[in-house]
């Protein structure tokens, strides 16, 4: 199992909505290294929602439970989908600040790649996040 971070804006499609809709299709990415970490996504693998632009914070986690489509947002047929269900809320939310601060998160691509949407993590990451979370 694989380790992913999406980045969604609160304003669009915040957490609270995910969770009421139960699942979603993550449509609209339109970034060549993102797609690709789109199509490298595997059934059952973590999926940690971070807020980007306001608030600024991994809400929770989710699965993957659908691979990589095509993207029916797109009409050149070149950018691609997964769906994805809530697994669990983080008790605390964990702040970039918070991220930034932890050695241990030194080298996340979410401060490497701050505008990337769609980015890996390592195992390490992983499970630094979700003990910050609780």
């Amino acid at each position: 199992m694989k380790n992913w971070l999406v980045k969604q804006e609160p304003d669009s499609y915040p957490w609270a909505q995910f969770v009421r809709d139960r699942q979603t299709a993550w449509t609209g990415v339109r970034n060549f290294q993102a797609r690709n970490n789109l199509r490298a996504m595997r059934s059952g693998d973590c999926v940690f929602y971070y807020h980007s632009v306001k608030g600024k914070c991994v809400m929770g986690t989710a699965r993957v439970i659908r691979e990589a489509y095509a993207d029916p947002t797109d009409e050149t047929g070149q950018w691609s989908c997964v769906d994805i269900e809530p697994v669990a809320a983080f008790a605390t939310p964990v702040t970039l600040e918070q991220i930034k601060e932890h050695p241990g998160l030194r080298d996340i691509a979410l401060l490497r790649q701050s505008r990337l949407s769609v980015m890996p993590l390592s195992t390490d990451e992983a499970e630094i996040l979700r003990r910050m979370g609780k």
